[in-house]
This record gives C-alpha cells, sequence and structure tokens, in this order.
C-alpha cells in the first residue's frame, strides 16, 4: 500500500487536485493492480491567514511518512510571494533533497502549438532544484536608505552539478534521447558557471553514446523557439531551468498541459508532483482551470512508484480527450475543468473495463 500526501494549496489548486483525486480514485476503485490511500492537508494561504505560518511546525516530519506528495498550486494576493514559496515549497524540496525537477515538454495533437511547424516536439528539461541560483544566502545593507546593498550568492557544488549531469545523462540513455543540452552563462558568470561547465563535461564522457552540447542561456532561448523539435534533454541550474521549462510548456500550449516532478532520485524521502502552473487567482472559482497539467503530474506520481502501465494510460487517456477537442478555454474550448477531468476519466474507465492496460 502506497500512502500518499495531498497538499492542494491555493487558487485554482483546489480546483484541478479535486480532478486528480477523482483520477485516483477511479484506479483504486477499479484497477486491482494499483494500491494506494491518500491524505489530504489544508496548507496554504488560508491555513497561513489564521495560523501565522503556511503549514505546522511538524509538517515535514509528518511528511516524511507519505511515499509520494501530489501538490497543486500555491499563491495568494494576501499573502507575499516570497512567504508562500519559502514557507511552503522549498523546505520540502530541500528537506527531502529534492534536487531533480523533472518537466516534460510535449505536444500534444489538437492543441495549436504558437510554433508553427509541422514536427513533434518532445523534450523534457531535467533542473537542478536544491542549490544554485535559488539557495537563499545573501543579505541587505542600509536596507531603505540611498546607500542600499542587496547581495543574493548563487551557490554551486560540485556534487551538486554531477548529481544532475549523471541523472540527465541516464534519462537520455534509457530514454532513447540521442541530444543532451547545458544551459550556461559561463562567458559572463565566471566562477559558478564554469564550475557548472566543467562538471557537465566531465559526466558526458562517461556517456559516448549521447551527443552532448553547451549552449549560452539566451541563445538557447532563442533555439527552443525557433527549433524546439531539435532538442532531447535539456539540463539546467535552478533559475535557468525555471525559465526554459516556462518556456517549453509556451512552445507545446501553454502552463495547463505542463506538469513536474520534484525527485529524490535515492528514494530516501518522498519525491512531489505538481502542475507548472501557479494558483491563478485571476481564474480561481470559475470552474474554467486546466486540469490536464495536474492529473498529469498525477501520471508522473504512478511512474515514480512503479505503475508505469496506470501512468501511459492516464496520458493516453488525455491526448484522446485533447484530440476530441474537450478542452478548457485556455486551449481555445468551452469545456470546464470537471468536463474535461470527466473526459479523461470516461476513458480511462473504458481501457479498464474492457482490459486495455
Amino acid at each position: 500500500m502506497h500512502r500518499i500526501a495531498v497538499i492542494p494549496g491555493d487558487g485554482i489548486g483546489l480546483e484541478v487536485v479535486r480532478e486528480a483525486l477523482a483520477t485516483l480514485e477511479l484506479f483504486v476503485n477499479n484497477d486491482t493492480d494499483l494500491t494506494m490511500e491518500w491524505d489530504v492537508f489544508d496548507w496554504g494561504s488560508e491555513y497561513y491567514l489564521e495560523h501565522g505560518k503556511m503549514m505546522p511546525e511538524n509538517s515535514l516530519e509528518v511528511l516524511k511518512s507519505f511515499d509520494a506528495i501530489l501538490f497543486g498550486a500555491i499563491g495568494d494576493a494576501r499573502v507575499p510571494d516570497d512567504v508562500t514559496i519559502w514557507e511552503l515549497i522549498m523546505p520540502i524540496r530541500k528537506e527531502f533533497q529534492q534536487y531533480i525537477n523533472y518537466r516534460p515538454a510535449k505536444h500534444l495533437k489538437g492543441i495549436q502549438s504558437p510554433i508553427q511547424n509541422n514536427k513533434d516536439i518532445d523534450f523534457v528539461i531535467i533542473r537542478e532544484n536544491a542549490e544554485g541560483e535559488y539557495s537563499n544566502m545573501g543579505g541587505h545593507l542600509y536596507k531603505n536608505t540611498k546607500q542600499e546593498v542587496a547581495v543574493q550568492n548563487t551557490v554551486m557544488t560540485r556534487e551538486g552539478c554531477e548529481k544532475v549531469a549523471r541523472y540527465a545523462f541516464n534519462y537520455a540513455r534509457e530514454n532513447n534521447y540521442k541530444l543532451v543540452t547545458s544551459a550556461t552563462k559561463s562567458n559572463a558568470i565566471v566562477h559558478t558557471m564554469k564550475l557548472w561547465d566543467h562538471c557537465l563535461m566531465n559526466v558526458s564522457e562517461s556517456y559516448p553514446d549521447v551527443a552532448f552540447h553547451s549552449v549560452y542561456i539566451d541563445a538557447l532561448a532563442a533555439s527552443m523557439v525557433q527549433h524546439p523539435e531539435k532538442f532531447g534533454v535539456v539540463v539546467a541550474s535552478n533559475l535557468f531551468g525555471d525559465i526554459l521549462s516556462d518556456l517549453g510548456s509556451a512552445v507545446v500550449g501553454g502552463l495547463g498541459v505542463s506538469p513536474s516532478a520534484n525527485i529524490n532520485p535515492e528514494g530516501a524521502y518522498p519525491s512531489m508532483f505538481e502542475p507548472v502552473h501557479g494558483s491563478a487567482p485571476d481564474i480561481a472559482g470559475k470552474g474554467i482551470a486546466n486540469p490536464i497539467a495536474q492529473i498529469w503530474s498525477l501520471a508522473l506520481l504512478f511512474d515514480h512508484l512503479g505503475y508505469s502501465k496506470q501512468a501511459g494510460l492516464i496520458l493516453s487517456s488525455i491526448e484522446s480527450t485533447v484530440r476530441d477537442q474537450v478542452v478548457t478555454p485556455d486551449l481555445g474550448g468551452n469545456n470546464s475543468t470537471e468536463e474535461v477531468g470527466n473526459a479523461i476519466r470516461g476513458r480511462v474507465a473504458a481501457a479498464l473495463q474492457g482490459g486495455k492496460i
């Protein structure tokens, strides 16, 4: 029995997680090969407004007992963004050593990509997720004066760079991607990014069957728009990977169809699965949020726990739903969050009943 912790969070997180849980429940009730139970935690901005903190003091200890975490979205205009991030998501990622952030960018037929070409787009961003530019080291001097100084330190370690590099090359090899592209800016950032370059190059030498290319981040961003079909695995530091994964989402149709995973590869701690999108307060409560990224994140969770056939069924059901143009307004449709969720589950249920899994 696998135990799942569910944190819906804020805004549309509540709505799309509801659809993911309905999908999970469908599998639990109809697929004897899948055994899961879950607990839902109301941590987030509403919790902060009531208790003065985003989650309880013992929350990380509570989460350690689970096999995985399904996360919705975080963000509320009533709470500063740095509070919502650094008091909820970041402590989970860092305490649980989720040093790999995995974000696929796959174009689903039926979605109009803003990139006008007929070539397949199917690549992944492997982002270093524990250090780099998001190390939260630095401070202010002479705050709120004309002499104010702000320092934000980037911290990169040889171990951290090499671990994400090995993960990227292993993933490429195991999934038949022929090219790993590294995002760098070592011509201007001459200390941390030179260490990054050195580590990536050293690791690449152990994978002669996988091509390796190091590209400056500005040129890489342009190339990702002009020729997204050329990429396989893109490996990047925390900040660069964060930006590139949103760009990757854009070229395949938007944040509403982009899942992600925060992975502790050793399995010493639970990994966390969440959509790339945020809490979208402008559409929260309207019933039009796209649930695909959240349901796809559930598929990534399934795959992580060894349910690869079930994960594949979710993805094929999403693809079928999109091809049939059952989509929310962000994809040009007029269906509701619940209608899209129901359409995906209808296809899952038909496959389960027909023994097609």
